[in-house]
Parts: C-alpha cells; sequence; structure tokens
C-alpha cells in the first residue's frame, strides 16, 4: 500500500509500516500545498492512504469525492503516539478507499 504522512505527522511512524511504502509529503516535494490540493495530489499520485495529525480535516475537505482512505490522529507528540503504532498500523491494514480513521492518543 502507498502511504503519505502529512507534514505534521511523526516520521517515527514509518518503523511501524515497514512493509508498505510510505512517503512524505516534503519527500514528496509537496510541503508548501495545502490540504485539499495536497489530498488531490496525493490520490493523482497513487497514494493510497493518508496519515494527518490534522483532526479537524474531515471538517474541512469534503472528502466523499477522495478515494484515498484518511487516517488522523488526535496527537503529534511522539511519547504518545510511539506506544499507539500497533493501533495506527492496524487502521492502515483496515483502510478503505474513501474511509476517515481517526486514532484515539492518549494524552
Amino acid at each position: 500500500m502507498r502511504i503519505l504522512l502529512d507534514q505534521c505527522t511523526p516520521i517515527g511512524i514509518k518503523r511501524a509500516l515497514g512493509e508498505h511504502e510510505v512517503k512524505t509529503a516534503a519527500e514528496q516535494g509537496w510541503s508548501t500545498l495545502l490540504n485539499g490540493e495536497l489530498l488531490q495530489v496525493a490520490e493523482n499520485a497513487g497514494f493510497e492512504v493518508f496519515i494527518t495529525a490534522d483532526e479537524n480535516l474531515v471538517s474541512q475537505q469534503n472528502l466523499r469525492r477522495l478515494k484515498l482512505a484518511i487516517i488522523a490522529l488526535n496527537s503529534t507528540r511522539w511519547a504518545g503516539i510511539e506506544p499507539q503504532l500497533d493501533s495506527i498500523a492496524i487502521a492502515v491494514r483496515n483502510a478503505q478507499p474513501g474511509s476517515y480513521t481517526l486514532v484515539n492518543i492518549p494524552r
């Protein structure tokens, strides 16, 4: 599966998703794109999952038009995210085109 990590998402998440092709928005040269444009460009480039720490994305964008699965984290803190890497990997495995999943990171 091709996965794109948003700019605010800790790069350490790649470790839990080693069986997939994982790129960051910066690696793709897309760090200046805003969310709506970034989602469209990612989908057009063949990415299947977008992981972000912007849990407001669902209310800011019309996600129904996308085939891209969105996984949102409610934190950017690595100390909270690291123990949840298995939950993130499960969310990726269960991702369906056009789906939205919020992974709750305990505070």
